[in-house]
């Protein structure tokens, strides 16, 4: 049982004026249904007090279960940091790492109300190494609470967050002056902070800035209005918190409907079914669907609780249409006279997420609202340090790193600029080999065709590639390839007699590295005999000019970023060196089955019957020689050919020409 329900038995607690035994439960329910939601985040440094701020509104809000107060109370005499005081900071850090060195790593949500309001609290991380989880945390938050430490004042990770919750579009900023008990309450230390804070964030675009002096761990001024501080005459944390008005922060002017399901449980009914991302539909106004910009009317709005007139953010419902419209997942439904931006090349913010650096030269998948298509990357405007505003030239970004860059989708996709509509004006992108989000953006708006970046704009990279273009070299690098293929381009060349088992081989690698993701050609004899080579013979001289044509088509294959295997006899060890000395010998690689001949017999009899015959000569092994290989990269027995193909991979994957995952 909470506290503030033991408290609740009273009759002037209860909202309605009755005993609790009379409670119009019912009533009670529908008032709180009714009571508005407000989402928030904590930012600050190390130890500046987040997590205690928020277990003391917990804590003096009455919202802890009993069997919570007696862990809290243990908790802070065996790992809390504050002394003989209880740690408030424990019911937020959850996290073995967290309480050993009392700082919060990653985002804690915590869910409370109170008579007027709703609340989820995204307690976010300080360090600059967390900045991706503190994004994450602040993505749907209404209003930011920055602690400062008073003794501290303002420092650089205060300028980093303020820039941050500025970027993310958080209208409402509260700057909380934590620990005012350790400047004695003075008046002038919380004058001279919020001084120094308004010089800064004049060059942010906040337009809702109030400022609490407090102190988390004593208590003063988070849920009841301080008396230590009689200089300041403003409303406690927690007063602030339910009476700031959020209602308007949402866009109701603007109407985005993206359609993320198409309900259809018979035949008789067709429905669409979305969150209202913004603006308000209303039962019987025409309406536009993109991409089509086929035209209707809405005839309803469903939802579980029954019909609407009208649906507005954040309420999920289904609509129906007077007509029959072609509409899937992804697209949009607008008012006619009032679109948003339909366009594939856009600027936007971007933090980077992902441990693995930036690559610019990849395609990976956007997602925007329901939609997902691929994107590349067009140009990077700049880096920007979060700690100074300063701007900086890059090739990429690291992890955490944030800054502006030129987008390119493949589709059109329909966005408005963040600062206008941050739910149709947000995005992640996605590895696709990975499926991992490595970014968020912030899309700042279009781009025009004259304003679009050439991927080749120097003089200096045009005249260098006239040349490669006049000397039939390819402008797409070896580098580009491997990235794009995950792999490099080489020749896997077996070679033994007729019947060693160099085809079983060959066709089993092909079909395992295919499966494993690889770009991969197989050729063999009979199929370059049947066409490319079908007017040369078995003699020594057109064995040679046979395999000199193989050795080029790897070779072309190859400098492509295509694995190839190739199974062919090549008996003679002066063409093989020459056949590696075409392809290059550091893509070359020479596997050599080594079966007996009475193997190769029993393997492929109806060849050495010929033979025996008289019927085709010029075999290797029978009346011409097969010189074995002497410098062969791996040397296999037929009979093993799992285990063959087993090791070819992994000496693939040891010289990092192919990943086994």
């Amino acid at each position: 049982m909470t506290k503030d329900k033991i408290q609740n038995n009273s009759t002037e607690n209860s909202p309605f004026g009755e005993a609790r035994g009379t409670l119009d439960i019912n009533a009670y329910l529908d008032q709180d249904e009714k009571k508005d939601l407000l989402r928030l985040l904590t930012a600050g440094s190390v130890d500046d007090g987040k997590s205690t701020l928020i277990g003391r509104l917990l804590f003096d809000s009455k919202k802890i279960y009993e069997d919570q107060l007696s862990a809290l109370e243990r908790d802070s005499k065996r790992v809390g940091h504050a002394g003989e005081e209880i740690d408030y900071a424990l019911l937020l850090d959850g996290l073995k790492a967290e309480r050993e060195q009392g700082i919060t790593i990653d985002v804690a949500y915590r869910y409370f109300s109170t008579n007027r309001r709703k609340f989820i609290i995204a307690d976010t991380p300080g360090h600059t190494q967390y900045t991706r989880n503190m994004v994450t945390g602040a993505s749907t938050a209404n209003l930011a609470i920055i602690l400062i430490d008073a003794t501290k004042g303002v420092i650089t990770q205060t300028r980093r967050h303020t820039f941050l919750v500025s970027l993310l579009g958080i209208k409402h900023v509260v700057l909380a002056v934590n620990k005012m008990d350790l400047v004695n309450y003075d008046q002038k230390v919380f004058n001279d902070i919020c001084t120094d804070y308004k010089a800064f964030i004049t060059q942010l675009d906040v337009p809702d800035l109030n400022f609490i002096p407090l102190s988390a761990l004593k208590g003063e001024n988070v849920v009841e209005p301080t008396t230590l501080m009689p200089w300041y005459h403003g409303k406690s944390m927690l007063e602030f918190l339910e009476s700031v008005h959020i209602s308007s922060d949402r866009n109701f002017d603007d109407m985005r409907f993206p359609v993320q399901y198409v309900l259809r449980p018979d035949l008789d009914f067709r429905g669409f079914s979305a969150r209202v991302a913004s603006g308000i539909i209303r039962k019987g106004e025409e309406i536009m669907v993109l991409p089509s910009r086929k035209k209707s009317k809405i005839k309803e709005i469903i939802t579980y609780d029954g019909n609407l007139d009208e649906a507005f953010p954040p309420q999920s419902v289904t609509i129906t249409l007077e007509d029959e419209i072609d509409i899937s997942r992804g697209d949009m439904i607008v008012y006619p006279d009032n679109l948003p931006r339909i366009e594939r090349h856009f600027e936007a913010m971007l933090v980077w997420m992902d441990e693995k650096p930036m690559d610019p030269d990849a395609q990976l998948f956007i997602k925007h609202a329901n939609n997902t298509t691929r994107v590349r990357f067009d140009k990077i405007q700049y880096k920007i340090d979060v700690n100074s505003l300063q701007k900086s030239s890059v090739a990429h970004f690291e992890l955490n790193e944030i800054g502006r860059v030129v987008l390119t989708t493949n589709k059109a996709i329909f966005f408005d600029p963040y600062k206008k509509n941050r739910s149709t004006g947000s995005f992640i992108l996605i590895n696709p080999m990975t499926n991992n989000t490595v970014a968020v953006g912030m899309i700042i708006d279009k781009l025009n065709a004259e304003d679009l970046p050439s991927r080749i704009v120097d003089e200096k990279t045009l005249e260098a590639n006239k040349l490669r273009i006049h000397k039939g070299e390819s402008l797409i690098s070896e580098t580009m390839l491997q990235k794009r293929y995950n792999q490099k381009g080489a020749t896997i060349w077996i070679t033994g007699l007729h019947g060693s088992g160099k085809n079983e081989l060959a066709f089993t690698l092909e079909k395992e590295l295919f499966d494993a993701g690889a770009t991969v050609v197989l050729l063999d004899g009979s199929s370059i005999r049947s066409g490319l080579s079908n007017e040369l013979h078995f003699s020594p001289a057109d064995r040679a000019e046979h395999l000199r044509r193989v050795a080029h088509i790897s070779k072309i294959l190859n400098d492509q970023g295509i694995i190839t295997i190739c199974s062919f006899i090549s008996p003679d060890e002066n063409i093989r060196n020459q056949v590696a000395q075409i392809i290059g010998e550091d893509k070359f690689m020479l596997i050599y089955m080594d079966a007996t001949l009475e193997f190769c017999k029993q393997n492929k009899p109806d060849l050495y019957e010929k033979y025996e015959n008289d019927l085709i000569e010029n075999l290797p092994g029978a009346d011409m020689l097969y010189q074995v290989p002497k410098n062969a990269t791996l040397v296999f027995q037929p009979e093993n050919r799992t285990l063959n193909t087993k090791i070819i991979l992994e000496y693939l994957a040891d010289h990092k020409i192919f990943p086994i995952v």
